[in-house]
């Protein structure tokens, strides 16, 4: 297995992404700690996990408050005695509207929050992680070359994302760390049944793509395993397209 004997840390764990990422590195043999806001959520995938046999703890965090994530951190390494991966897919609360229509404060939203979560996950993760000289930072959602018109600050927020795991990298490869993001173009299956236009997104997201397809949740999971395993030894300061072609580098 690609992870057997890690520990993995995942963020928005309740969520399609990161439920995912965790049932993924799950299989491969990690112990994996599921950190988001709403216990519900959270017990459902720790119970998918541990149905197929893995383990699983929960807790119910707010990525974006500062004494909460260092304690929740803290906490899984004093229980287990390391963190190998730290896996941020928290849902970063974008209002997209076109700029010329967008107030400031929805604006900043998705950058403020991309940019408070991924700084305090890191660093929490880092402290532990740099006395081990090893580790994995992961991040979902890094950005291209390419836009669309009316994403307010999503774009934006994803491009500073890869700013900040260029510094991360730069930092923390003496340390031997590794710090990498994926970015999808768009995962239709993370989109909720019912939502509005549904298929009229899914069917865009797919025309974008240069292979017909869009990455699927087991894709997404496949891929946030193999990265975070040390057949992966060799990549950091880099982002993984997974997006079919959608996103041409």
């Amino acid at each position: 297995m690609l992870l057997e004997e890690k520990v993995a840390v995942v963020y928005g764990a309740g969520g399609s992404i990161g439920g995912a990422a965790a049932r993924a590195f799950a299989r491969e043999g990690a112990r994996v700690f599921l950190a988001g806001r709403t216990a519900a959520s959270l017990e459902a995938v720790a119970g998918d996990i541990r149905g197929a046999g893995g383990t699983a703890e929960t807790a119910v965090v707010d990525a974006l408050d500062e004494a909460a994530v260092d304690d929740f951190v803290d906490g899984v390494a004093a229980r287990a005695g390391r963190i190998d991966v730290s896996f941020n897919a928290i849902g970063i609360g974008d209002v997209q509207q076109p700029l010329m229509e967008i107030s400031v404060a929805d604006f900043l939203q998705p950058i403020t929050n991309a940019m408070r979560s991924q700084f305090l996950t890191t660093r929490a993760a880092a402290r532990h992680m740099t006395a081990r000289g090893s580790g994995v930072i992961l991040a979902f959602g890094g950005g291209g070359t390419q836009t669309l018109p009316g994403l307010g600050g999503f774009k934006v927020a994803l491009d500073a994302l890869e700013g900040l795991r260029r510094q991360w990298a730069i930092e923390m490869g003496p340390h031997g760390i590794r710090v990498v993001t994926l970015k999808s173009g768009g995962v239709a299956e993370s989109i909720p049944d019912g939502f509005p236009g549904k298929e009229a997104i899914t069917d865009s997201l797919v025309k974008e793509t240069q292979l017909g397809r869009v990455a699927t949740l087991a894709d997404v999971g496949d891929v946030a395993a193999f990265v975070a395993s040390d057949r992966a030894r060799t990549l950091t300061a880099t982002d993984v397209n997974i997006s079919c072609g959608a996103i041409v580098d």
